[in-house]
C-alpha cells in the first residue's frame, strides 16, 4: 500500500463529491416511498402486478452494479476512470425519472409494462452514475482522516436529500388532489434535483486526485468468491441487505400507512418530515457515539431503536395519529445510524482487507455492496405488494378511491410497522458475528496482485493538464 496522499483534499473537492448524494438520496428515496402507490392508486394497476413491475427492474441491479464496478475499473479514459460514468449517468437518469411518473393514457396491466420498462432504464443510469461515485473516495486519499472528512459530506448531503425529496415529492404529487398531472409535475421537479446532484458532482471532482486504483474481479463468480472469502464483509452485507429489506417494506408501506390509517394521502408530507428531519441533527451524535463506543456497539443501539420505533408505529390505529407522528421521529433518530454506521464499517473493512490481502478491491465490494442495497430495497416493496394482494387490497385510479376491507388496513398496518421491526431485530444476529479486525496477513504467495498505487503522479485536472503530486 502506497503513502498517504500529501495534504488535504480541497474543501470544493470534498463539498462537491458530496452533493453526489443529491442524487443517491432522492433516487433511493423517491420510487421506493411512491411508486407502488402511484401504481395501485393512480393508475389502477392490481397490487400483484404492481409488485412485479416494482421489483424486477431493481433486480437487475444485482446484475448490472458488479458489471458497471468492473468496467469502470478497467477503463482508461484521460478523464479518469469514474468521472465518465458520473456523465453519462447525469444525462441519462433525469429525463428517464421524469417519463417513470409521465402518468401515460394508460391503466392496469399495460401501465404496470410501461412503468417497469422505465424504471429499468433508469435504474440502469442510476447504477452507472452509483458504483463509481461511491468507490472514488477510496481512489481520491488513502488518509483515513480524509475519507471520513468526504463521507460527513456525503452523508450530510445524502440526509438533506432524502428530507428534500422525501417531503416535497409526495406533496407535489398529492398536491392537484392525487391526479395524474400531479405526478407528472413531481417527476420533473425531481429529474432537476438528481440533474443538480449528478452533474454537481461530476464537475466538482474534475481536479480530484487519483492516487491508487482498485483491482478488478473478472467475472461475477470472482466476485462472490473474494465475498466468501472476507467473512467480515459477508456478516456486514448480510446485515446491511437484512436492515435495506427493513426499510423496503416500511419506505413501501408510508404513503398507504397515511391514507388508510392517518385517513389522507397528503399526510404523509408531514409524517414522511418527522421521520427524515432528526436525520442531519443527531448524525453527529451518532458519530460520537462510534468513537466513544465503537461502531458496532453505536450500530446496534441505531437497530434497537429502530425496532422499537416500528412496533410503535403499529400501534397508531389504537393510539391515535399522534403516536404516529411520534414513532416516526423516533424512527428517524434510528434511521440517521443506520445510513452513517454501515458506511463506516464498509471503508474499515475494506481497509483490513486491502492490508490482509495485499490488494485493492473496493470497486468490487462496493458494487455488491450496492446491488444487495438495492434489490433488498426492491424486494421490500415487493414484499408490501404481496401482503397487499394477499389481504384483498383494491386497485383503483386516482378519480375512483376504493374502499378497502379490514384485512388490508390491517396489512397496511402490519406492513409498515410490524414486519420492518421484526426484519431489524434479525440484523441484529449477523452484526454480533461481524469484526472489523483484520485477519492474519496471506502468506506472500497467496497474496493477490494489486493494481495499486499509480505510478509517479496521480490524476491531472483534464480541463487545464496540472497535477497533484503525491
Amino acid at each position: 500500500m502506497s503513502a498517504p496522499a500529501a495534504g488535504p483534499l480541497p474543501a470544493r473537492v470534498r463539498i462537491g463529491y458530496g452533493v453526489g448524494s443529491l442524487c443517491t438520496g432522492t433516487f433511493g428515496t423517491v420510487p421506493g416511498l411512491i411508486l407502488l402507490y402511484y401504481l395501485t392508486d393512480v393508475l389502477a394497476v392490481p397490487a400483484a402486478v404492481a409488485g412485479a413491475a416494482v421489483f424486477l427492474p431493481k433486480a437487475w441491479d444485482v446484475l448490472v452494479n458488479p458489471l458497471v464496478g468492473a468496467v469502470s475499473d478497467r477503463s482508461r479514459w484521460r478523464w479518469g476512470p469514474r468521472r465518465p460514468f458520473l456523465l453519462i449517468g447525469a444525462c441519462t437518469l433525469p429525463p428517464l425519472f421524469a417519463l417513470l411518473f409521465a402518468a401515460p393514457p394508460l391503466r392496469g396491466a399495460a401501465a404496470a409494462g410501461y412503468v417497469a420498462v422505465v424504471f429499468l432504464l433508469a435504474a440502469t443510469a442510476y447504477a452507472v452514475f452509483q458504483v463509481p461515485y461511491v468507490t472514488m473516495p477510496a481512489e481520491m486519499t488513502e488518509d483515513e482522516a480524509e475519507r471520513g472528512r468526504m463521507l460527513g459530506w456525503r452523508v450530510g448531503f445524502l440526509g438533506a436529500a432524502i428530507l428534500l425529496s422525501g417531503a416535497v415529492a409526495p406533496a407535489l404529487a398529492h398536491a392537484g388532489g392525487d391526479t395524474a398531472a400531479g405526478y407528472r409535475l413531481m417527476g420533473a421537479a425531481v429529474a432537476g434535483l438528481l440533474a443538480v446532484g449528478m452533474f454537481g458532482a461530476w464537475h466538482a471532482t474534475r481536479r480530484a486526485p487519483s492516487v491508487a486504483r482498485s483491482r478488478s474481479e473478472p467475472s461475477l463468480r470472482a466476485q462472490l468468491a473474494a465475498v466468501r472469502d472476507n467473512r467480515s464483509f459477508r456478516h456486514l452485507l448480510g446485515m446491511w441487505a437484512v436492515q435495506a429489506l427493513a426499510v423496503g417494506v416500511m419506505l413501501a408501506g408510508v404513503q398507504y400507512f397515511a391514507t388508510y390509517t392517518l385517513g389522507s394521502p397528503s399526510a404523509v408530507t408531514p409524517l414522511f418530515a418527522a421521520m427524515i428531519g432528526p436525520l442531519v441533527l443527531v448524525m453527529p451524535l451518532w458519530n460520537r457515539l462510534a468513537r466513544s463506543r465503537g461502531t458496532a456497539y453505536a450500530q446496534g443501539c441505531a437497530t434497537v431503536l429502530f425496532v422499537a420505533a416500528c412496533a410503535a408505529l403499529a400501534l397508531t390505529g389504537a393510539a391515535g395519529a399522534w403516536l404516529g407522528y411520534v414513532a416516526a421521529a423516533a424512527v428517524g433518530v434510528a434511521y440517521a445510524g443506520l445510513q452513517l454506521l454501515p458506511l463506516t464499517m464498509l471503508a474499515d473493512t475494506l481497509a483490513a482487507d486491502a492490508e490482509r490481502t495485499g490488494s485493492r478491491r473496493a470497486a468490487t465490494f462496493t458494487g455488491l455492496w450496492t446491488a444487495a442495497e438495492t434489490l433488498a430495497l426492491a424486494v421490500g416493496a415487493g414484499v408490501f405488494a404481496a401482503l397487499l394482494a394477499l389481504s384483498g387490497f383494491h386497485a383503483s385510479d386516482a378519480a375512483h378511491r376504493s374502499t378497502q376491507p379490514d384485512t388490508a388496513l390491517a396489512a397496511i398496518t402490519a406492513g409498515t410497522g410490524l414486519l420492518p421491526a421484526l426484519l431489524a431485530a434479525a440484523s441484529l444476529l449477523l452484526l454480533r458475528r461481524y469484526r472489523a479486525e483484520p485477519a492474519d496477513p496471506l502468506p506472500a504467495a497467496d497474496r493477490l496482485p494489486d493494481s495499486g498505487p499509480l505510478p509517479a503522479a496521480t490524476t491531472p485536472a483534464p480541463e487545464n493538464g496540472t497535477t497533484r503530486a503525491r
